[in-house]
């Protein structure tokens, strides 16, 4: 098992974007996504949360905005039930140590808390489990918590982390999900296909293979995995964790050179669905994807 130091999107960022310089913002200014590194909802299920190189963008009663708090450059987000989670680097001129490290906000960003790792990891990969605040990471580098690199994780807040075995992966990652209510429970997407967990990343069986698989979700009930693939065309689906389960595709919008990057499940609003594109397009669906609404085009907000 191999495990990329950066996964696929950022690769394929880095191709249609180039490098985009830093500046800073205040929180109401109408918002440009000129990156996209995760998607999520607030628990009240009234913000579609999406964090870029510049803070965080925010969609709310069918506008954009940035939202208060520093506009720091996160990557790894990812929420629960009751705080954000995220990596990556501080905004110029904040003073906050580079990288973060692991970071932790209960106030939906305006401020952060520390948990440990900061000026030695940036996780540009990272999957939290909705219920429980389970952390899943990839490590690439020996840091004073983590001995070796690979998939670790924590039940405490960072205080300690486990490395798992991750015996059974094929490929290389490109993605993590963890579920929502069974901290042991969690998925890998890979070069190879769609792997799951049932013993904390210990091993993993293989649940749809012969594709490439660029992010999954698990849905809030923990019954089904939302999964994105690219074989000419992208595509995305949707499976259930039992044994022999089969895929089920569902329909989106044509896609030009484009794939599904980040997958979302409005927490009060369960039929309502939102996915994120590599070249920075947002989609809504109310009917649990089978109608969308685009609500950003190439980085470009619509209201």
């Amino acid at each position: 098992m191999r495990f990329n130091k950066y996964p696929f999107h950022v690769f394929l960022l880095a191709l249609v974007l180039g490098v985009a310089t830093t500046a800073p913002v205040r929180a109401g200014e109408p918002a440009t996504l000129m990156h996209i590194h995760g998607l999520s909802y607030s628990a009240n299920g009234k913000q579609l949360m999406i964090p870029s190189h510049h803070g965080l963008a925010v969609f709310e009663n069918g506008r954009w905005s940035k939202a208060a708090g520093s506009a720091h450059d996160y990557m790894g987000f990812s929420a629960t039930r009751d705080a954000l989670y995220s990596s990556g680097h501080p905004a110029p001129g904040s003073g906050l140590a580079n990288p973060f490290g692991l970071i932790k906000s209960r106030d939906g960003g305006k401020t952060w808390q520390k948990l440990g790792l900061e000026r030695e990891s940036d996780f540009h990969t990272l999957a939290t489990s909705y219920g429980t605040n389970a952390v899943y990471v990839v490590n690439h580098a020996p840091n004073s918590r983590m001995g070796q690199t690979g998939i670790h994780h924590t039940r405490n807040d960072g205080l300690k982390w486990t490395r798992a075995a991750a015996s059974g992966l094929g490929g290389e990652l490109n993605c993590l999900a963890a579920h929502p209510a069974d901290a042991n429970v969690v998925a890998v997407g890979t070069t190879d296909g769609l792997y799951l967990s049932r013993n904390s990343a210990e091993s993993f069986e293989l649940l749809a293979g012969g594709q490439r698989v660029l992010a999954e979700a698990f849905d809030l009930d923990g019954q089904q995995l939302w999964f994105s693939t690219y074989a000419g065309k992208a595509a995305l689906l949707r499976i259930g964790l039992k044994p022999g389960a089969r895929a089920e595709e569902l329909p989106i919008p044509a896609l030009t050179e484009d794939a599904v990057a980040y997958i979302a499940q409005n927490p009060a609003q369960r039929r309502e669905i939102a996915f994120a594109t590599f070249k920075r397009s947002v989609f809504l669906s109310k009917d649990q994807g089978r109608t969308w609404m685009q609500i950003a085009k190439d980085g470009t907000t619509l209201e």
